[in-house]
């Protein structure tokens, strides 16, 4: 009810009230009587028609609009069920054949190796420190190792003493040869004298058996020198193996690069094998190590170009080239180990930082794109809604290939030309009849 209906209302009855009191103002009342005065047909009448014009008042301020509302959103709600409602669709598009896959990077230096003693001793003097720049030979420090030393001097002592062994049994070997020879002649005199039965057969075995026991000697003689020779080859050989020892006193650098650490100063005491003197890295070429996903395997190869950018360098880009992949997929994440070797003359690039490798490659048979909106997952797996020739919805499985975040690549359930709804609502059920209206091409393709 309306608050001037209320108002018109309350003026009548205020109206009624005056005049009824007006007449029992103006009426005789009986004298006497003692009872109050009755309301006059007239009084009761005029206060009957003052209700029943009220709530007719009221019936037609509160029901009548309340009826004509429920009755247009009933109109408009069946007008809405029978109107077929609208939807957003994209058309399915094959992607760019080149093939968007940047991946994060470990750069790492081509070759890099740990400068260990090979000889015990102290850091006599040291040459370089973290940050320099070697050439291949370059002296890096300088060891004194005493022991050493005296150790080499004895196996060059050593080595004289074989070598007066090998002299002495070479003349022992001369004074056998001899003893044979004499032996040897005075067998045979006393051969001749006993075939002519000069001497006795006893005397004449006894000469031969000296004269075989003379060749028997020269040739363990023989032998002798053989070994004495052999004690000269291993003294020699100990000799040089000191002497290589004794070389190691200079510490140089295997090859071109540059001082990544220092481990040891001046005085310092040095254990062969176990201590750690530089780190040495060769930095010129650097190698980037990036696990390629089992999906994007198959599109990476050897001397395929790439792309390297590192946050630290922005603006610039390295280009590089793929110089080895593992052949095989790690087991735990499902990747390929793939390396990327980078120019690096100026030695802008560090080792050990993180970089973003690009290895775009060009793809025979592009997947198929569509909007990401527009996929639905259900408990039984991804799917979108295809609005088919009819204009009917029908939800189809599809196999999601990359997701791009705004776009997504399907490798299997759609093909090129189909019409999928963006963002499906409520409306868009199995069956349902909509009306498509094509979205902008660019959320689609996003190229």
């Amino acid at each position: 009810m309306s608050s001037e209906t209320e108002q018109q209302l309350s003026q009548q009855i205020e109206e009624l009230k005056r005049r009824l009191a007006a007449r029992n103002d103006t009426a005789p009342s009986p004298e006497g009587s003692g009872k109050p005065p009755h309301p006059s047909r007239a009084a009761l009448w005029l206060g009957g028609c003052a209700l029943i014009v009220l709530f007719a008042a009221a019936f037609a301020a509160g029901y009548i609009p309340r009826h004509r509302r429920e009755a247009a959103i009933l109109a408009d709600s069946r007008t809405r069920q029978q109107a077929i409602p609208v939807v957003s669709v994209a058309e399915v598009v094959p992607s760019a054949p080149a093939s968007e896959l940047v991946l994060p990077g470990n750069i790492q230096a081509l070759t890099e190796a740990p400068i260990l003693a090979r000889a015990d001793g102290y850091i006599k003097k040291r040459y370089a420190d973290i940050g320099d720049r070697v050439q291949p030979g370059q002296l890096l420090a300088e060891l004194e190792a005493p022991e050493l030393d005296q150790q080499v001097r004895q196996a060059r002592a050593n080595l004289e003493q074989a070598r007066a062994a090998v002299e002495q049994a070479s003349a022992n070997y001369q004074q056998g040869q001899a003893n044979e020879e004499l032996a040897g002649v005075t067998a045979r005199r006393w051969a001749n004298l006993a075939a002519k039965g000069v001497v006795s057969r006893q005397e004449n075995d006894q000469y031969q058996a000296q004269y075989r026991s003379q060749v028997a000697n020269s040739q363990a003689l023989s032998k002798g020198i053989a070994a004495a020779r052999s004690n000269v080859s291993s003294s020699e050989a100990n000799l040089a193996r000191l002497q290589d020892l004794q070389n190691y006193k200079m510490v140089r650098a295997p090859f071109r690069g540059v001082i990544t650490l220092r481990n040891v100063d001046t005085g310092a005491l040095v254990a062969a094998g176990n201590t750690l003197l530089f780190r040495i890295a060769q930095t010129g070429t650097l190698r980037a190590y990036v696990n390629v996903p089992q999906s994007d395997a198959a599109s990476v190869h050897v001397g395929q170009p790439a792309q390297l950018t590192v946050t630290d360098l922005p603006g610039r880009r390295f280009t590089g080239r793929v110089t080895r992949t593992a052949n095989t997929l790690d087991p735990a994440s499902r990747t390929l180990l793939t390396e990327v070797q980078i120019p690096n003359p100026d030695g802008a690039l560090l080792p050990g930082s993180y970089a973003s490798v690009d290895l775009n490659s060009v793809r025979e048979n592009p997947p198929l794109l569509i909007p990401g909106d527009a996929l639905v997952v259900r408990a039984d797996g991804p799917q979108v809604a295809v609005v088919g020739p009819d204009h009917k919805v029908h939800f189809q499985k599809i196999d999601v290939g990359r997701d791009y975040g705004d776009r997504l690549e399907v490798v299997g359930g759609l093909k090129a030309g189909d019409r999928v709804i963006v963002n499906p609502g409520d409306t868009a059920h199995e069956g349902a009849a909509v009306a498509p209206v094509l979205a902008n091409p660019r959320t689609v393709k996003g190229k």
